[in-house]
């Protein structure tokens, strides 16, 4: 962890779900540690759901899963802090289809925390803070891209005429 508080850069979460019972069959794992080892994020929570077909939930934590599961995401283990609540991973649960599997993480921005705290020592505050899809992102790439065709394809009919 920081060596004060005032050093945490910001923190995220996410819910990644996965068809069928793997979590994403060890694919993901390098990326995640990639990250760690240049230490862009710090993994502070990771927990793992299993929704049964009839809808029962399965949570596990690195420890409990197979290592063939996981890949190099194990090393994140000694590092934990466990921010999630029980009532946290049964909230978040409510998100995963049955038959599905999810991993839940929670990350600090390492790479965010000098400016974070130079944020801070100012005497600034964050008080608003929000994430854009990237679906939502590509889709206005895509509308762009769209509305730029169709306005040569106007102005080379204009020049034709």
């Amino acid at each position: 962890m920081p060596e004060t508080m005032d050093e945490l850069g910001p923190v995220d979460w996410l819910v990644v779900e996965f068809p069928g019972p793997d979590f994403g069959k060890g694919q993901i794992a390098p990326f995640l540690e990639d990250l760690v080892n240049r230490e862009l994020v710090r993994v502070l929570d990771m927990v793992f759901l299993r929704k049964t077909m009839d809808g029962t939930l399965e949570t596990a934590e690195i420890s409990d899963l197979d290592p063939s599961e996981l890949g190099a995401v194990r090393m994140a283990e000694a590092d934990l802090a466990m921010v999630l609540s029980e009532q946290d991973v049964m909230d978040l649960a409510e998100t995963i289809e049955p038959g599905h599997s999810a991993a839940v993480l929670v990350w600090e921005n390492q790479w965010a925390a000098p400016f974070g705290a130079a944020v801070r020592k100012a005497g600034g505050q964050l008080v608003a803070s929000g994430r854009i899809p990237t679906q939502a992102v590509i889709a206005a790439f895509q509308a762009d891209a769209d509305a730029e065709a169709g306005a040569q394809l106007a102005e080379g009919m204009k020049e034709g005429a």
